[in-house]
């Protein structure tokens, strides 16, 4: 009897999805055996799904060595941390109603599947996070998104309003292993909506508070070229969108844009739910990341069709040797 989750998997995911996920875990293990690198992207609402359970141990036991996410999924980890019993659970969401969904609304809830997210969530931090920005602005010296959170992380601030462990924070974590963390798209988010009212309305003098996403892809590159100068660099998806499309295109920018001779994309794997005929890059098969020059034929590549909040957890565990 499988006694572990690694265990588990050896014994039960033989065929289909399952067959895949085991397979990616155990190149995964492989790469990072070799001396690899790890950047996971990570897109959908995976800090609401609590994924940093997860993804912190991973972080702090030195399995991944950079982040790509949406800026919600930054935001709403340290969300989670500092206000996680505010938030609500409906598990039979699938039955609410037009009705149901404006009671919600009016009662300060935005709705994530079977997670609502109070709007008060922001109550513990903003007022800080407007200091941040300000000074940023009307000094001319303007920051990436992540690193306002490390900053809060640096103050205290998190510690000071925290509602579960911060050992389930991934962006905690990353803070303790100052990991890059690109955030493309910040302004796609409700930090990034909320300081661009503070800018209309003149609280915070200028958009020069954050940096943009042209100089987080130059981070980026520059990251990936002192990483290959001595080791491989994979990349783990989870869903799509721009968070995955952001961090991958760092390699053919390299090679095409900057005909400099460099090493692909060591591994790949990708959790998604999307269909590869509907032309989303959500749905795209490793393969087609060849034509991109994104990957090399011989790449160690996966595409497991599944939900991420089942399939990352256990890869998780495997690497972890759980």
């Amino acid at each position: 009897m499988a006694n572990s989750v690694s265990q588990f998997m050896e014994q039960h995911f033989l065929h289909f999805n399952a067959r895949e996920t085991l397979d990616a875990a155990r190149a995964y293990r492989s790469h990072l055996d070799g001396g690899g690198r790890m950047l996971i992207a990570m897109a959908g609402a995976m800090s609401t799904g609590e994924l940093g359970v997860s993804l912190a141990q991973m972080i702090r036991e030195d399995k991944v060595h950079a982040i790509s996410c949406t800026a919600a999924n930054l935001e709403e980890d340290i969300f989670n941390l500092v206000a996680h019993r505010d938030y609500r659970m409906v598990p039979h969401y699938r039955d609410l109603s037009p009705a149901d969904e404006v009671e919600l609304r009016d009662a300060g809830f935005n709705r994530v599947t079977d997670t609502c997210i109070p709007e008060t969530v922001m109550r513990h931090i903003e007022g800080k996070l407007l200091e941040y920005w300000s000074a940023a602005a009307d000094a001319q010296s303007p920051c990436y998104p992540h690193e306002f959170f490390y900053r809060l992380i640096d103050d205290g601030i998190v510690d000071d309003n925290a509602q579960v462990s911060r050992d389930q924070s991934w962006v905690v974590a990353a803070r303790e292993k100052n990991l890059p963390i690109f955030a493309p798209g910040f302004e796609d988010s409700t930090l990034g909506n909320i300081f661009a009212a503070r800018v209309i309305d003149g609280s915070v003098s200028s958009h020069a508070a954050v940096r943009t996403g042209t100089e987080q892809m130059q981070v980026l590159v520059e990251w990936y070229l002192e990483q290959t100068a001595d080791s491989s660099v994979g990349f783990f998806q989870i869903g799509g969108g721009i968070a995955g499309d952001f961090a991958i295109c760092a390699v053919p920018l390299i090679i095409q844009d900057l005909r400099k001779s460099i090493p692909k994309w060591g591994y790949f794997a990708q959790i998604s739910d999307s269909t590869t005929s509907y032309g989303s890059y959500s749905g795209a098969a490793p393969n087609e990341k060849i034509t991109w020059c994104k990957l090399d034929r011989e790449a160690p590549s996966f595409m497991i069709n599944s939900d991420a909040s089942i399939v990352a957890p256990l890869i998780f565990a495997y690497v972890l040797g759980q």
